[in-house]
């Protein structure tokens, strides 16, 4: 699994690396039943404190992309939107586009972000 944290990133260490886990499950790179690393061995690999990393994986399981069971390690859950309302799938992409919309962007430019973002997404999709 490849992840990398930047430093001069503006999001935290913990938003990277759980950002970095939801494109490689979107993109089919993890599929459904894959393990992750333990929670020790990534944050060693990339050189962060455990409980980062730890705090990445609930996130993860709590939108309900990853099952964690102690002593176990974690998987990656189904990739289906069973018992997810439209509501609920639609909140983090309306999220999205209020902050292109307030930074102060075009429709035609955040048209354009999204239309490049979801094709390089697909392109690694299976």
């Amino acid at each position: 699994m490849l992840l990398t944290v930047d430093a001069h990133d503006r999001r935290s260490i913990y938003e990277q690396v759980a950002d970095g886990i939801r494109t490689l499950i979107a993109r089919g790179e993890l599929p459904e039943g894959a393990p992750l690393p333990p929670v020790r061995q990534l944050a060693a690999d990339l050189g962060v404190n455990l409980n980062t990393i730890a705090v990445a994986y609930r996130e993860l399981q709590s939108e309900g992309l990853i099952h964690v069971k102690r002593g176990l390690g974690a998987v990656v859950a189904s990739r289906t939107a069973a018992g997810r309302s439209d509501d609920e799938l639609r909140r983090p992409l309306r999220t999205a586009l209020t902050q292109l919309v307030l930074a102060g962007l075009p429709r035609r430019k955040i048209l354009s972000l999204v239309s490049a973002e979801l094709g390089a997404l697909m392109k690694g999709a299976r």
